[in-house]
């Protein structure tokens, strides 16, 4: 069994969702420390621009630093729903599947939201539904590890009985490859290759949101992002 393991990220970019998709199990990692000005609460939109953040406010009351991302919680009547719903529309009306998945997200911003984790965890099943991703999702948070750092991605990946890591590239610098290989795991590394693809607003841009991929190229985003595509 492959697994992978993350933490939840807002709108993530398309390397999240292959590495997923490559996965026969996919644990998100949402009862570590959640940490300020990462990719947990914001990511990147196309604009006529160039590009922009879309960050979603979070409660700190003076807790970053000890604070596990399940914990999160969003300010109430801050207006950053209106914000993120204007951006996104603005920037994607016109491209080619956007109306089919305007309702959704129209939805999704219309509502309060008072738990980060909750908010990121229903746009990501929605998108790995829309894509075309089955791969099935745990919460470490319900699966009690008691580890950190090298030993909790080995303690997780046993507790789920992983013959196969699927780990980030940047794992080789912390990864204790032997430790895994003793337990009889694997250790696979992703070298994401990102592509290129009908992107509005001029000039090519990397490392966007997936929602750039899924507006512009619809049925085509999971053959696209997995590099499932003739040459």
């Amino acid at each position: 069994m492959i697994v992978s393991i993350n933490q939840p990220a807002y709108l993530p970019w398309l390397g999240y969702f292959e590495r997923i998709a490559s996965s026969d199990l996919h644990i998100v990692l949402d009862h570590v420390q959640f940490e300020k000005n990462s990719m947990t609460n914001r990511n990147k939109l196309r604009t006529s621009q160039g590009w922009s953040w879309l960050t979603v406010p979070v409660s700190s009351s003076g807790k970053f630093g000890n604070m596990a991302i399940s914990d999160v919680n969003i300010p109430l009547n801050t207006r950053w729903q209106k914000k993120h719903w204007n951006s996104i529309r603005s920037s994607y009306s016109k491209s080619e599947y956007f109306a089919l998945h305007e309702r959704f997200f129209e939805s999704i911003y219309s509502r309060e939201w008072e738990k980060l984790d909750l908010l990121i965890g229903e746009i990501t099943n929605y998108l790995l539904q829309s894509i075309g991703i089955a791969t099935p999702l745990m919460l470490s948070s319900e699966m009690a590890p008691l580890q950190s750092k090298s030993e909790l991605v080995l303690e997780l990946c046993l507790k789920a009985g992983a013959d196969c890591y699927l780990s980030g590239a940047m794992g080789r610098d912390y990864l204790d490859l032997d430790a895994f290989r003793l337990n009889g795991i694997e250790v696979q590394f992703q070298e994401y290759r990102h592509p290129q693809y009908r992107q509005l607003h001029g000039e090519f841009l990397p490392y966007m949101s997936v929602i750039d991929l899924l507006f512009n190229e619809g049925p085509n985003s999971l053959k696209i992002l997995t590099g499932d595509t003739p040459e």
